[in-house]
């Protein structure tokens, strides 16, 4: 079986939009990653939040090995996954107005957190709201996104604004409008998005950098260890002790 051409050409633009966030958005990424690290050593807690496919580079920070225990997923209920029913609720819902400030009143979000706003368009009512709703509440709030959006799209929320105006600090994907990166004859639609991969790496390198702030501030990371490893149980056990008035998952 020979090689697939349009693997190898997915693979390429996968590895050149990561270059480009590498090289481009290490400002932001530090920036970020020194504001979790802020939030860490002052004893606030950590919050993820994405919908639909955005919710997948959140859940890939939260309770798992080799990431930080403190950071919790934020859930708006039916717009997590694929698996509501049906599966276009989960749209529909990142279009309704006042979701999100249901969410954030009935979540343990408070002054002095950090959300993490993930969302490829920035442009649904949820995501901005999220962001708004968040900061004037007085939580420090990221925003990962594609800038390109704001310049290709209009906005869904009322003030006619993207989730980009609402953060104050924003990661860009570099994901262009329509999240898809192939196109090849008798294929009537653009196919092969890459969003995931970009954003999950973007996320990892700015929980990476708030690690080694910390370590800088001779404050010990917070980190799970994989429980498939001898010890792996013993000591996620010591850190969620330690840490457990500020995780969310286990209660």
């Amino acid at each position: 079986m020979s090689d697939s051409k349009l693997a190898g050409q997915f693979f390429d633009a996968a590895i050149g939009l990561l270059e480009r966030v590498r090289d481009e958005e290490s400002g932001a990424v530090a920036a970020a990653g020194a504001a979790i690290a802020d939030t860490v050593a002052a004893g606030g807690r950590l919050f993820a939040f994405g919908a639909g496919h955005s919710s997948l580079a959140a859940q890939d920070v939260v309770y798992r090995a080799g990431g930080f225990a403190l950071m919790n997923l934020l859930a708006v209920p039916g717009t997590v996954g694929v698996d509501v029913m049906p599966a276009t609720l989960g749209s529909a819902l990142e279009r309704v107005d006042g979701l999100a400030s249901a969410v954030l009143d009935s979540s343990p979000a408070r002054s002095g957190d950090l959300l993490v706003i993930i969302s490829l368009s920035g442009r649904n009512a949820l995501p901005v709201e999220m962001a708004q709703n968040a900061r004037a509440l007085g939580l420090t709030v990221i925003g990962v996104t594609s800038v390109a959006y704001t310049t290709g799209t209009k906005s869904r929320h009322a003030s006619g604004r993207f989730l980009r105006d609402h953060c104050d600090i924003v990661l860009d994907s570099k994901i262009s409008i329509g999240d898809a990166e192939l196109t090849a004859e008798g294929i009537e639609a653009p196919f092969a998005p890459a969003s995931t991969v970009v954003t999950s790496a973007l996320m990892q390198a700015m929980m990476a950098t708030a690690a080694e702030e910390l370590v800088a501030r001779g404050i010990e990371p917070p980190l799970l260890r994989s429980g498939n490893v001898d010890g792996g149980h013993e000591w996620n056990g010591r850190v969620m002790r330690e840490y457990g008035d500020r995780i969310f998952y286990r209660h």
